[in-house]
């Protein structure tokens, strides 16, 4: 795997991408902080972007499937260069409209890049490689998240927005000239329809035939039910234990052991099965949101997320390996737009809810609530599952 060029501009290009990523996203909160005073209309802001990108998504996954996905990729690149120009009007006008439209914008070349790049993972990795790649490419993703809001936070010190900006840009055109590097061939299925109408509708009966990758999809839930509250949670425990510092401690725990996670899970993928080990680590990421109950003690707090950090450092790459090998190649496009709209709904929902929960009964009944949700719901797809395939095996050694 390491000898092939492909992989290695696919994981550069991901640093790089991400550098830029996180130096916008920092850049967007200093721009909003200064300009919108208002908690509910900087969600607004960020919801119209999110919003954008879940509408645009079954244009996306009919394109990847019915074009070139390496077009897609290069494409939604230079659409990510020409959004950064609506931040650079925004930031000489003080224009939260030229803002709004940087977040559409950018939100709408992502809706294309992301499920793009995991059609196209399966395409230059063989099978047996992709927990692996999968892991990896999960790994520097979480590099670039902690290097990219450091240094930014560190950079807008003593440099202005614009240049912020202006670095954010820079990553993404050598992002746009890596990915004409990438060489691979598309089935020929691929470009000439086989794949059907291209439908979204059309999925449905693939996931069927898959029940695994639905189980999957559904467990899914558990991480996000976490990560979607991800930042207010980190707020209300530094509140609970009257700690500034914890908050950095919380981040570094949690992406150290992501990283670990995904190191470890490559090293017994040979050992176990894949839906084995789907639900355990679907089981830790829920023992890990319980356990937040005494978040108000220091090492406790520590100790959750961490085990949260190395429980999705697992599942993640069990999970994208699951769909990209149970889902035909002819229909990744469109499902991976698909769980990329499913995955943006639910983070939204959970965001809400989170936020609501903070306000009424607070975090400790909170994650009480979240963690058995998710624990039952790895007990009763774990027993529809397995039970599935018992009666599978009875009826073919009949």
């Amino acid at each position: 795997m390491w000898k092939n060029k492909n992989v290695w501009i696919v994981l550069s290009g991901e640093f790089i991408a991400g550098l830029g990523l996180w130096f916008g996203i920092i850049g967007n909160l200093e721009f909003m902080q200064k300009n919108v005073p208002s908690d509910f209309m900087k969600s607004l802001i960020l919801f119209t972007g999110l919003l954008a990108g879940v509408l645009v998504g079954p244009l996306a996954g009919r394109l990847i499937d019915s074009c070139s996905k390496k077009t897609v990729l290069i494409y939604s690149g230079l659409g990510r260069m020409v959004s950064v120009v609506f931040m650079f009007i925004a930031i000489g006008l003080d224009s939260l409209l030229f803002m709004v439209l940087f977040m559409i914008s950018i939100q709408l070349s992502a809706a294309f890049y992301f499920p793009a790049l995991q059609a196209v993972i399966p395409i230059i990795v063989k099978d047996q490689d992709l927990i692996q790649m999968n892991g990896v490419h999960m790994n520097v993703a979480t590099i670039a998240r902690v290097i990219g809001t450091a240094l930014a936070g560190a950079l807008l010190v003593f440099m202005s927005l614009t240049s912020i900006y202006a670095l954010s840009m820079a990553a993404y055109a050598i992002l746009f000239g890596a990915t004409f590097l990438l060489d691979f061939e598309e089935e020929k299925k691929e470009k000439n329809g086989t794949g059907g109408s291209g439908s979204f509708r059309e999925v449905l009966p693939v996931l069927k035939a898959a029940p695994i990758a639905i189980t999957a999809l559904v467990l899914t839930i558990i991480p996000v039910l976490f990560i979607g509250g991800f930042n207010l949670m980190v707020i209300n425990i530094s509140e609970l234990q009257d700690s500034t510092s914890i908050k950095g401690l919380l981040y570094t725990v949690e992406g150290i052991a992501f990283m670990i996670g995904a190191f470890f899970v490559k090293k017994i993928t040979h050992r176990f099965s894949s839906v084995h080990m789907l639900f355990v680590f679907a089981l830790v990421i829920s023992i890990a949101h319980l356990s937040l109950f005494f978040s108000d003690i220091m090492w406790m707090s520590l100790v959750s997320f961490g085990v949260f950090g190395l429980g999705v450092g697992c599942f993640f790459p069990i999970v994208s390996t699951i769909f990209q090998t149970k889902i035909p190649k002819e229909y990744h496009g469109r499902f991976f737009s698909f769980r990329n709209m499913l995955d943006r709904v639910m983070f939204q929902i959970v965001l809400l809810g989170t936020g609501l929960f903070l306000d009424t009964i607070g975090l400790q009944f909170m994650v009480l609530i979240f963690g058995t949700l998710s624990l039952l719901l790895v007990i009763l797809y774990g027993m529809k599952y397995f039970q599935r395939n018992e009666i599978a095996g009875l009826s073919e050694s009949k």
